[in-house]
Order: structure tokens, then sequence, then C-alpha cells
């Protein structure tokens, strides 16, 4: 397992989880992530990539949500957990992310080449 690897394992376990207004995606827009997190997604056309950018969506977003959230990256797994990725719609976990964690992540995205999801 590389570094990059344990990081965003380590990252995937301390970031809380929480339940979404169902059917909201408002968070769901062009996002970057590490090439190693983009090696886990499926493989999206180009012609597939250019309609959710002209749509300001993600790639993966279907009609019933996130067809990759298992896999989902680190900055999908940060909106609503922080002051700095507020939900639009209020909703947060009990307890929001470390900000030592949060300040690690952000380290890790400065650090690791970032790809357009």
């Amino acid at each position: 397992m590389t570094h990059n690897s344990q990081k965003i394992r380590f990252f995937r376990e301390h970031i809380p989880s929480f339940a979404c207004i169902p059917g909201c995606h408002d968070c769901c827009g062009p996002v970057t992530t590490s090439s190693e997190e983009m090696a886990r997604l499926p493989v999206k056309s180009e012609a597939e990539h250019a309609a959710a950018l002209a749509d300001l969506s993600c790639p993966h977003l279907g009609k019933n949500g996130c067809q990759v959230y298992a896999e989902r990256p680190l900055i999908c797994r940060l909106f609503g957990t922080t002051p700095r990725l507020a939900c639009p719609n209020g909703k947060r976990p009990e307890v929001l992310l470390d900000p030592r964690i949060e300040q690690q992540i952000h380290r890790f995205f400065q650090e690791t080449r970032q790809v357009l999801v």
C-alpha cells in the first residue's frame, strides 16, 4: 500500500458522516481529486465529462444520486463536515471534522497532483 493510500484511508476513517436531504445534490459540482482516488472511479468518456462540466455537475452523479458513493473522493466527503464547506441546507454530523485533520487533508490536496473528476 502506498503512502498516499494510507493517508486516504486514514482521512476517510476520520471524516464524520451524516444523512443528506434525500434527492439533494447541491454539493455535487465539478471537483478535483488526487490521481490515486481518480483511479478508483469508473472511467467516463470525454463526452460525459464535458456534459457534466457544462451543467456544473459531476460525471458520476446519476438520476438516483452519486454512482460512486462508496469510493467518492475526499473533497466530496468533506462537504457538510466543516464550516469551510458547509452544507447549503444546514445538514451536518453531530460532531464536525477535527480541525487538525481538516488541515492535514488540505495539506494533502496541496501536496498531491489533483485532477478534475
